[in-house]
């Protein structure tokens, strides 16, 4: 059986884990999340997507 999540699912649990556990605050999680908007209309936006990919292609690979 293959459960499939979102990408954006996982990091958002990710930014709750470390905002409610770690002590990262709250307004460092907003400027790296909008930093992140900023990023996608960059030019260096498809490099950053193509990167992710492989990283997931890659990671899904080895568990199958």
């Amino acid at each position: 059986m293959t459960v499939s999540l979102p990408l954006v699912l996982v990091l958002g649990a990710i930014a709750w884990i470390a905002i409610k556990f770690m002590g990262v605050r709250l307004w460092v999680a907003v400027v790296i999340a909008l930093f992140g908007f900023w990023l996608a209309h960059t030019a260096i936006a498809p490099s950053v997507e193509s990167g992710t990919r492989s990283g997931v292609d890659s990671i899904n690979e080895q568990h199958d």
